[in-house]
């Protein structure tokens, strides 16, 4: 397991309990994070002589510069921590802008433009060294001589479908759907409730997964357009008067 420090977890009733079972890979455990103390030490610190690639997602209450983020969730190997915006506030989620930004810890994610915006807008983060699951499957079918439209991106519940990735079903993300329409206030609930931890860690548990399966497959150019559009999914709704001049630059074209 990732290394991090042991003290309790506040609130921690449900700390290091087993997420849903999954038909394919293993339950990770997972870690309702309020302090920064209580993230990986490899994560906070990140570091050349120890990359990392972490499965990465964002909840809240419309979500967008303007909205209430809520939950931030990392995926490592063995554990998913659910960074409690709510509890921990500003300070935690500061903690972790020097992984959100490195170039030593990947963040795998599907669709990061709207994370990215609250990120930027509310804690001053950009989010850098993306590997974004949408693009990376549309190059894929690129590669493979599928012809894309300007509307063909597939959400996440289709790329868990496809079972060249995932092959499972994830009903469960309509029902979280139906509860957002109820009560859009949802993720600012507390204490999470079973269904939001499911929910949360179900979003990240795969990405890894999903990951290793896609970087198999993209080509050599795939992978720098993939390098590319991801940055530029990052800064999509983070426009400034400085024409981005304050981010990381473009990855550089790949010799031939």
């Amino acid at each position: 397991m990732a290394s991090h420090h042991s003290e309790p977890l506040d609130p921690a009733p449900a700390a290091d309990v087993p997420a849903d079972n999954s038909p394919e890979l293993p339950s990770p455990s997972y870690h309702i994070v309020t302090k920064p103390g209580q993230l990986p030490v490899e994560f906070l610190e990140p570091s050349a002589a120890q990359k990392l690639v972490i499965g990465f997602d964002c909840e809240g209450v419309d979500l967008c510069r303007n909205g209430a983020l809520c939950i931030m969730q990392l995926a490592f190997p063995d554990a998913v921590y659910l960074v409690d915006a709510i509890e921990g506030g500003k300070e935690l989620i500061q903690a972790c802008k020097p992984a959100l930004e490195s170039d030593h810890i990947t963040k795998v994610i599907h669709d990061c433009k709207r994370d990215s915006e609250a990120l930027y807008f509310q804690f001053g983060i950009k989010l850098h060294n993306v590997m974004d699951t949408q693009i990376a499957y549309s190059l894929i079918g690129e590669q493979e001589g599928k012809k894309r439209t300007s509307d063909d991106y597939i959400s996440f519940v289709s790329l868990l479908a496809d079972p060249r990735y995932c092959g499972i079903p994830y009903p469960e993300k309509e029902e979280v759907r139906t509860l957002l329409r109820q009560d859009p206030n949802f993720w600012k609930i507390r204490p999470l409730s079973d269904m939001m931890v499911r929910a949360a860690t179900d979003d990240v548990r795969f990405l890894l997964n999903i990951h290793e399966k896609m970087m198999e497959k993209l080509s050599k150019v795939s992978l720098w357009r993939l390098a590319v559009r991801s940055e530029l999914y990052c800064r999509c709704f983070c426009l400034n008067d400085n024409q981005f001049a304050d981010w990381p630059l473009l990855p550089p074209v790949p010799d031939r």
